[in-house]
């Protein structure tokens, strides 16, 4: 077991299709305990195929928390998952020493190991507007009123993505204040400590990977997923990579073959995002994924 008195939390992260998920499971096993996800598609239990959810061999192996837990109906935020995670951490210290959490959605992780201040909600018309504008004109207006009212957000956050800056804006649009005076100013002290654990690879080789799972996807029904979810196009979290793309073929504005390319253009730039948020952030320590003896040396030694 881990040493020292104190509850831990590992957190295994690193961007899309690098292995998180089995990493994650290898390391449950070991420690006997269970997984939080922190990816903020998976929560919903329409989305499946287009965010590489664990199949049911891999949650039959470990119990996970977090995924298919919420409905496409349901507005859940950082803050929410916060405040719910705070909750199960509880639960779940009382039997284990140690929980794992696995997920590439970094603001999501801050919630948990740092806290954030809590966020207003947007009226439902301001969130209109603003989807309005995206629909029409695309993403760029959007972009560029970020810019002009929050430039310290706009060069921190993944402003190719149009959940982050509509959320961003409706609370400008909402408070009259920018979305980055809301982040914590000084660290939220856990009762818990946190070990992150980064994993990374070769680009080229973490590129085939997104590829190929892309090519995965589509055999998998990707879609059909998207065209069942069209009453819903507007949420947040289905404007994203690999459901934007094929709105925009069932759309007829690309032909199928482009869409592809395009979700796998966009998930390798999202993958280097991801990869620049988690080196600047915390104290992630970064490993290959297959290296499983030196993630399970510098955990025991944590």
């Amino acid at each position: 077991m881990i040493g020292g008195d104190k509850k831990k939390i590992i957190i295994v992260v690193g961007p899309t299709a690098v292995g998180k998920t089995a990493m994650g499971i290898a390391l449950a096993k070991h420690f006997k305990t269970e997984i939080i996800s922190a990816d903020s598609r998976q929560f919903y239990k329409e989305m499946s195929i287009g965010t590489a959810k664990p199949d049911i061999d891999e949650l039959k192996e470990v119990k996970h928390h977090f995924i298919d837990s919420h409905t496409i109906e349901d507005e859940y935020s950082a803050g929410d998952f916060e405040r719910d995670t705070l909750s199960l951490l509880k639960l779940l210290f009382e039997n284990h020493d140690v929980v794992v959490m696995v997920g590439g959605s970094g603001l999501f992780v801050r919630a948990v190991c740092e806290g954030l201040d809590n966020l207003p909600k947007a009226p439902i018309a301001v969130r209109e507007h603003l989807n309005g504008i995206f629909d029409r004109e695309g993403l760029e207006p959007l972009q560029q009123k970020l810019r002009e009212v929050d430039p310290d957000y706009y060069f921190e956050a993944d402003i190719h993505n149009p959940q982050r800056v509509i959320r961003a804006l409706e609370v400008y649009e909402t408070t009259g204040q920018p979305f980055s005076s809301y982040h914590v100013q000084e660290m939220v002290k856990r009762p818990f400590e946190i070990v992150t654990i980064g994993l990374n690879m070769e680009r080229q080789r973490l590129y085939d990977r997104i590829n190929l799972r892309v090519d995965k996807m589509i055999e998998k029904g990707l879609v059909n997923e998207v065209r069942s979810l069209l009453p819903y196009r507007n949420k947040p979290a289905l404007l994203t990579v690999g459901y934007a793309e094929i709105f925009d073929f069932i759309d007829g504005k690309t032909s199928l073959e482009e869409a592809i390319s395009r979700i796998k253009q966009n998930s390798r730039r999202y993958a280097k995002r991801q990869i620049t948020w988690f080196k600047k952030y915390g104290n992630t320590v970064w490993f290959e994924p297959d290296d499983w003896e030196a993630v399970l040396r510098f955990v025991s030694k944590e």
